[in-house]
């Protein structure tokens, strides 16, 4: 399997055998995001293109955050061969982290087993110092304290990250994007096309997507104006204002609004704006009736022309197929 990774060149390696450590309140969502894709690639392709275990770290049942109590096919002592192994986290995952666990992660990791985590699963590898000098991803509500507490790691508000041997996601469906983008990486698109449709998954989302992180949480109590200067792009979307216009209202420089950006949002204040605009155009395709040309006024583009090219660039669709979307769906519209 060859992964293209845009820092880090390419990792070959064609997983088999995937193990899950279920760790206590772990996401079932996160988790059967990453199993089901297996299991539909096995069916579909007619053989036995994957194989996983579920396992807890002394092979007893462990609750997950739904409420539902998950038996584990072994303890972490009697896995089995794995290529790969991936720790399913939940809310309050940092009380999970014992030394024991991270000796076990170590150890795997010390075998060449690729590693990775969906949801808060992240964590767990950084407490255990195995995602120093790494580019990773977690649900949203742990960024701003992995950051504070792993240095060494880099983190990423994209859905996930594939960085050499380690295969990163964020909460809720993500986890499903990125083993996706490694089945279709070890047996190719067409058979990650098959299973898209057999989920009536339409949207599949590559690394480049990011969190929709509520700016809040992103800021903590720092930057209020940075806050204020977002909400005011919000309320003039249909008329954008000017950079200059944006850095007077803060009353600081361009140079200056341009750092905070790029320092708390990993984004110029155009491109920022940008987005906001993208994003409430693509609520207006999906939401109301509205033609292609006025959702464009509405975002402030100065063409739908102009405005497709960028639709396409940011989301990898022309607009007019956000109305299949829709159709699709069976939402009645909203006017």
């Amino acid at each position: 399997m060859a992964i293209d990774d845009k820092q880090h060149g390419p990792h070959e390696r064609v997983l088999e055998s995937v193990g899950f450590l279920l760790v206590n309140n772990f996401s079932l969502m996160a988790m059967s995001c990453a199993v089901e894709p297996l299991r539909l690639a096995n069916q579909l392709s007619g053989q036995e293109l994957y194989r996983w275990h579920t396992l807890t770290l002394d092979g007893r049942p462990v609750w997950a955050s739904n409420g539902l109590q998950i038996s584990p096919n072994a303890a972490a002592s009697n896995a089995p061969a794995m290529d790969a192994l991936f720790v399913c986290g939940g809310k309050g995952i940092e009380r999970s982290c014992t030394a024991e666990q991270a000796s076990w992660l170590k150890s795997q990791s010390e075998q060449g087993l690729h590693l990775g985590g969906v949801c808060s699963g992240s964590w767990a590898l950084a407490a255990a110092g195995l995602l120093d000098g790494y580019d990773c991803s977690v649900d949203w509500p742990y960024l701003m304290d992995m950051q504070e507490g792993f240095p060494g790691v880099t983190l990423s508000a994209q859905l996930f990250v594939i960085d050499r041997d380690r295969y990163t996601a964020s909460g809720g469906t993500a986890s499903l994007d990125m083993m996706l983008r490694l089945i279709g990486a070890g047996h190719g698109s067409e058979l990650v096309a098959q299973i898209c449709e057999t989920l009536a998954f339409d949207h599949r989302r590559n690394e480049q997507g990011h969190q929709r992180l509520p700016l809040k949480h992103m800021l903590g109590h720092a930057q209020p104006k940075l806050q204020e200067v977002v909400a005011l792009m919000e309320s003039n979307l249909r008329e954008p204002l000017s950079l200059d216009e944006l850095a007077s209202y803060l009353s600081v420089s361009r140079r200056q609004l341009e750092r905070l950006f790029l320092k708390y949002l990993y984004s110029t204040p155009m491109r920022y704006y940008q987005k906001l605009r993208l994003m409430r155009a693509r609520q207006l395709l999906r939401q109301t009736a509205l033609p292609v040309m006025q959702v464009a006024t509405e975002c402030g583009f100065i063409s739908t022309q102009h405005f497709s090219k960028r639709y396409r660039e940011h989301y990898g669709v022309p607009p007019k197929d956000e109305r299949v979307h829709r159709r699709r769906m069976s939402s009645p519209p909203l006017h």
